[in-house]
């Protein structure tokens, strides 16, 4: 299952596209656009799709997406078949990051916004009072024109700089995120990006960031909350997942060229982190 670009069109006296979808389900199929997008879901339930991450929505779920993620909401059957009884219903923002000029997001106010939109290229599902005052907004926003449409607009992007209350959805090794290497930190990342689909050994990732063996492991830990070797497992898997989308590609294929060895090693390790089969996952994405 390819995703396509898809536009929405913008008026012509408008900076940012506000709508609301409605219908007996979302027809829009698995896709992606460089615009960054709010979902809000009113009403409805199913399964979201954002990168390789597969979850569930119901009602007042709210995700925020980067630039070129791919995603779709599916509804249940229900909706598909006309016997849900009401409609899905959404509302949807999108906007570009240089929407109110090329130098917006380079002012010093800016600055925690824009890490939340490197962030979000992986995907962003708020919640707790982080998603009751961002659905406010939204749904306040339908009546709205003008600056005060703008003005909330940039309340929202101050709730979502400043918020903890999300996960992250979609693996880093699907979104191959282009990381600076200007610290420690980044140039490990970036090194795991390039070099994931290769052997990659403790010793080696550790001389990278100039550290001791034990003393890499636990400054790993400490920042990523998961070991070394099960980041790197979940950046090849997150790949795995972008080939399974493919037709072109067997499962062998994927595989070694998501850095796995062996067969068996490749599925033992996709069924821990999506907790399905790689030829599971691709039935469930429709590949």
């Amino acid at each position: 299952m390819k995703a396509i670009e898809q536009r929405l069109p913008q008026d012509f006296d408008k900076s940012f596209v506000v709508f609301r979808e409605t219908g007996k389900y979302f027809p829009c199929p698995w896709h992606f656009h460089p615009e960054f997008e709010l979902v809000l879901i009113l009403k409805s339930t199913g399964r979201r799709m954002v990168g390789d991450h597969i979850g569930y929505f119901d009602e007042d779920d709210l995700v925020f997406m980067g630039s070129g993620i791919p995603h779709v909401w599916i509804n249940d059957t229900q909706f598909m078949n006309g016997e849900a009884g009401y409609p899905a219903d959404a509302i949807v923002i999108h906007f570009m990051d240089s929407f109110l000029g090329d130098k917006f997001l380079s002012i010093p106010e800016m600055e925690n916004f824009k890490n939340i939109l490197r962030t979000s290229s992986r995907g962003l599902a708020y919640h707790g009072a982080t998603r009751t005052k961002i659905n406010n907004l939204m749904k306040s926003m339908l009546t709205m024109s003008g600056l005060k449409r703008l003005s909330a607009l940039f309340e929202i992007f101050d709730i979502l700089a400043t918020s903890a209350e999300y996960e992250v959805l979609a693996s880093p090794g699907y979104t191959q995120v282009e990381l600076k290497a200007s610290d420690r930190f980044g140039k490990v990342t970036e090194y795991i990006m390039r070099n994931f689909d290769k052997e990659i050994t403790l010793p080696e990732v550790a001389s990278i960031a100039n550290m001791a063996v034990t003393t890499f492991c636990n400054f790993f830990k400490d920042h990523f909350r998961v070991t070394f070797v099960e980041y790197l497992n979940t950046v090849r898997i997150g790949y795995a997942c972008k080939l399974l989308a493919d037709d072109d590609h067997n499962i062998v294929e994927i595989a070694y060229e998501s850095g796995f060895k062996n067969l068996a090693n490749f599925n033992r390790q996709f069924k821990r982190f999506k907790s399905m089969t790689p030829t599971e996952y691709r039935k469930t994405i429709g590949a």
